[in-house]
């Protein structure tokens, strides 16, 4: 899931989300990979891979 996101925000808001617990939390996180995913089709990479 983390590849179909592509702006450096995003990355850094995928790996705060998900590291949280709880069943609103993890709602959320899906709901923000879903939505960050469809917003980032045809962009390129910001940063590079590590």
């Amino acid at each position: 899931m983390k590849n179909n996101i592509k702006t450096v925000c995003g990355i850094e808001k995928y790996d705060e989300l998900s590291k949280r617990k709880g069943f609103l939390n993890q709602l959320r996180f899906y709901w923000f990979v879903l939505c960050a995913s469809l917003r980032d089709i045809g962009k390129k990479k910001t940063i590079k891979e590590e």
